[in-house]
């Protein structure tokens, strides 16, 4: 890893050499302003629309979920619309898409309602936000109703929820993708090396660290297997098989894999803690509150839906450590997610920046990886993986100083800690001001203003828009040979199988 700068640079000359085109910006808000379907109250559609339009103008579009066209109350992720296509010949199955996409647009438009400037948010005429928020939720109900008495119409809105690719073809295209890839799968190959040589290290205690902080949950509940086995076998499911919990029992369940994390410090870019905007709406992170956010998501496995919790350490920057280095910049972290069979015990671990950079797999015993369909794009990277843990072990994400790269993952019974706090990643979404008033974390593209890196000029040929800027849930882009998503819907299931009952 130490050598990625020099690997960087000759990356760039071959970038030099191989293409003449420069890097254009591109307008990437696939969220933009849509047009209301064709029947329902012209009262309610005119609302939606002037909604839309203001939250447009604001700039406080949520990219959280993807807006269905032509269907301003529908909105969807990779999970819900995966169930799309297959929904269209299945009554039922398409009353609980529905749901679910109806569902994440309420999600949505709450936040950006509640991130509307004041005076935006009166001229709308609403006297508050909840009278705004509950007015939106009659109206897009009301919508979808008369919508959806017309088998067209129901038939029109799953063929249109279809999350587009975060990639920028066009850049592949003028960045002569197919030859400009070749000095990329060098560089790839040489970080797998490096990393696979940092992880066996690890292992041997060549890097051990008395510099190194550890950061274990304030609160950790260690539940049975059979306890979680018991939480994800509830009765009761919500649309698309997701799980209903409780707050005390989805804390407890997050609480049960909550992993520590092992840091090596160099200085305050080393201390993860809460995330927060500064005057301007400038992304921070306060290292006195150590927080670690937490996300449950899905994946479809095996005929099966299977929870993840997904969790996200945030660090104040990643320092250059000299004027040429690309990669440095405003906000870093580490992102960590486990893949729960239903009988509560991990299928996978696997972990991101929340740039998308550097995902590895660690599956479990009862997994086998897939070969790649394509050899020549990025897959699954596994550089080791994860027996069971047992009660009162903990897994424990080794992290380098300042480049915050993960060094080594392993399982061991618990040790002195600071603590940290786990709270909603959705908070994120609307966070206040020192000014007054609200605004997401994240622009209207996915991406986080204020976090770009130098790298982005060098790799657009690769497709990824604003490559090494950290990202929003959905928009994580994660190789640059290939196109892969971390919330693609089967993004395990094509990756491995079970080698074992």
């Amino acid at each position: 890893m130490k050598n990625n700068l020099a690997l960087l640079g000759r990356i760039a000359g071959h970038i030099l050499l191989l293409t003449c085109a420069a890097c254009a910006s591109l307008d990437t808000a696939r969220n933009g302003v849509l047009q209301p379907a064709a029947s329902g109250s012209a009262g309610c559609a005119e609302w939606l629309t002037t909604v839309d339009r203001a939250v447009a103008r604001a700039g406080v579009q949520d990219a959280g979920a993807y807006r269905v066209p032509e269907f301003p109350y529908l909105r969807v992720n990779r999970f819900i619309a995966s169930f799309a296509q297959e929904s269209a010949g299945d009554p039922q199955l398409f009353e609980e898409w529905a749901s679910a996409a109806r569902a994440a647009d309420s999600e949505g438009r709450a936040i950006e309602l509640a991130n509307l400037p004041v005076k935006d948010l009166a001229s709308l005429g609403a006297v508050t936000l909840e009278g705004a928020i509950a007015r939106s939720e009659d109206c897009a109900n009301e919508r979808m109703r008369a919508d959806f008495a017309s088998d067209g119409l129901r038939a029109r809105a799953a063929a249109n929820a279809r999350v587009p690719d975060d990639y920028w073809q066009w850049s592949r295209i003028v960045g002569l993708y197919p030859v400009t890839r070749i000095p990329f799968a060098k560089g790839v190959e040489q970080w797998h090396e490096e990393a696979i040589d940092a992880f066996r290290r690890h292992a041997h205690g060549d890097d051990a660290s008395a510099r190194s902080v550890r950061y274990a949950p304030a609160a950790a509940t260690r539940l049975s297997r059979a306890e979680v086995a018991s939480l994800l076998s509830v009765p009761s499911f919500s649309p698309l098989r997701q799980i209903v919990l409780a707050e005390d029992q989805r804390s407890r369940l997050f609480e049960a894999f909550a992993p520590v994390f092992e840091v090596e410090t160099d200085g305050d870019f080393d201390r993860l803690g809460a995330v927060g905007l500064t005057s301007g709406a400038r992304p921070a992170v306060d290292t006195s509150r150590p927080v670690v956010y937490r996300r449950l998501a899905y994946t479809r496995f095996n005929g099966e839906v299977l929870p993840q919790l997904v969790y996200t350490a945030w660090f104040p920057q990643r320092p250059a450590v000299s004027a040429l280095d690309v990669l440095a910049g405003n906000l870093d972290g580490v992102v960590y997610r486990v893949t729960l069979g239903r009988d509560g015990v991990p299928l996978v671990y696997d972990t991101i920046h929340p740039c998308g950079c550097y995902h590895m797999f660690f599956p479990a015993g009862r997994l086998r990886a897939l070969p790649a369909p394509d050899p020549a794009d990025e897959w699954a990277f596994i550089p080791g993986t994860l027996p069971e843990a047992q009660p009162g072990q903990l897994v424990t994400l080794h992290v380098q100083a300042r480049t915050h790269y993960l060094t080594g993952i392993s399982i061991a019974a618990p040790a002195p800690s600071a603590p940290y706090a786990l709270e909603d990643e959705n908070q994120l979404r609307s966070l206040p001001l020192p000014e007054g008033g609200r605004r997401s974390l994240y622009s209207q593209d996915g991406l986080v203003a204020g976090s770009e890196r130098m790298e982005r000029f060098l790799f657009w040929p690769m497709g990824v828009p604003s490559a090494g800027t950290m990202r929003q849930w959905g928009h994580h882009a994660t190789a640059f040979l290939g196109v892969r998503h971390f919330d693609d819907a089967y993004l395990m299931q094509d990756r491995f199988a079970i080698a074992s009952p």
